[in-house]
């Protein structure tokens, strides 16, 4: 068997961009590499999930109003506990959380950076073996280190993050983190339990044939946005044929598919909820980061999404994301 020694490990990949910055701390490759850690716990509960007592609700609501799903608390748990335990955060936020945590302590007190994440995007999917996701952004924090971190922390607009990524549990397991110098793609490698680089220098293409939008809100949406997928559904593609709608459901497996493969995903606001669902901190703002450090868009319908100065943890948002081109013909039908 011939043992291919180019490939690298998130620890190697993460040790190598290191490297080349003879000044870095290494700070934030081990806090990257402590979120990888947390993925590989909650993908063997995700892997196994049929087989125990995990699946179904939890029997509480999350600060969004939702039934919380027990891997959800599971998946949370592991994520809080990693970076607490390990030595570059100073604190974190949760969607499943209602307030942030600071961890007050003297080795975390002077880390420069603090993690808001979504422990497990898409957990309505949970029971029906349909992929879901965790995802999290890095912010370096405003406050003087060497202190406990404060909101101001957390409360920073999306374009001060550092590093963003996520985690899809699928048919792999694949973990895809995005930093000012590009976006790496790991797979999880289960016969040594390594998130290994299988997708480096990532790419969103210019253009896709695939759109992903709720139908089932059709008539809820704005005029703008209800033209652009009339557009969508008649539109000629090179090969013929109109744009190819996917929706999973799963925000996660949604959009890794249209940043691999080119397309735009869609999430407006309705019109009985004008500021849509999904969460500024802890879905929008990671992946508006990621899909634009690998050259595609996200707004959220009138301005850029990193532009926005959040001034709540749990703000919502409206989003659009997605390929460059797909991205601007959709702002003209906005502005139209």
């Amino acid at each position: 068997m011939i043992v291919n020694r180019k490939i690298l490990t998130l620890d190697e990949f993460t040790i190598f961009q290191l490297r080349q910055f003879p000044s870095a701390t290494g700070e934030l490759s081990s806090l990257l590499r402590d979120i990888g850690l947390a993925a590989k716990r909650i993908n063997v509960e995700v892997n196994k999930a049929g087989l125990v007592d995990i699946l179904g609700d939890a029997g509480s609501v999350n600060v969004q109003g939702e039934d919380v799903k027990k891997l959800d608390i599971y998946a949370n748990t592991q994520m809080m506990g990693v970076l607490q335990h390990g030595i570059s955060c100073a604190g974190i936020g949760s969607e499943e959380m209602d307030e942030f945590v600071v961890f007050d302590d003297e080795v975390s007190n002077n880390s420069k950076y603090v993690v808001l994440f979504d422990p497990l995007d898409g957990s309505s999917n949970i029971d029906v073996n349909i992929s879901i996701g965790t995802i999290f952004g890095v912010y370096r924090r405003v406050s003087e280190v060497g202190k406990p971190c404060v909101k101001e922390d957390f409360l920073q607009a999306g374009n001060r993050q550092v590093a963003a990524g996520y985690v899809v549990y699928g048919s792999s397991t694949m973990l895809v983190y995005g930093t000012r110098r590009g976006v790496n793609g790991f797979t999880l490698d289960p016969a040594i339990g390594e998130f290994c680089l299988s997708h480096p220098d990532i790419k969103c293409p210019p253009s896709g044939k695939m759109y992903s939008v709720n139908h089932g809100n059709f008539f809820k949406y704005q005029t703008g946005v209800r033209n652009y997928i009339n557009e969508c559904q008649k539109k000629e593609k090179k090969d013929g044929g109109p744009y190819s709608q996917r929706y999973v459901g799963s925000m996660v497996a949604d959009i890794h598919r249209n940043l691999i493969k080119g397309g735009i995903f869609l999430y407006p606001g309705t019109l009985d909820k004008p500021e849509g669902k999904l969460r500024l901190m802890y879905e929008c703002n990671p992946f508006a980061f990621i899909v634009e450090m690998a050259g595609g868009k996200a707004t959220d319908g009138e301005k850029r999404i990193l532009d926005i100065q959040p001034t709540d943890m749990h703000q919502r948002c409206p989003l659009f994301i997605g390929s460059r081109e797909m991205m601007e013909e959709l702002e003209r039908f906005q502005k139209a």
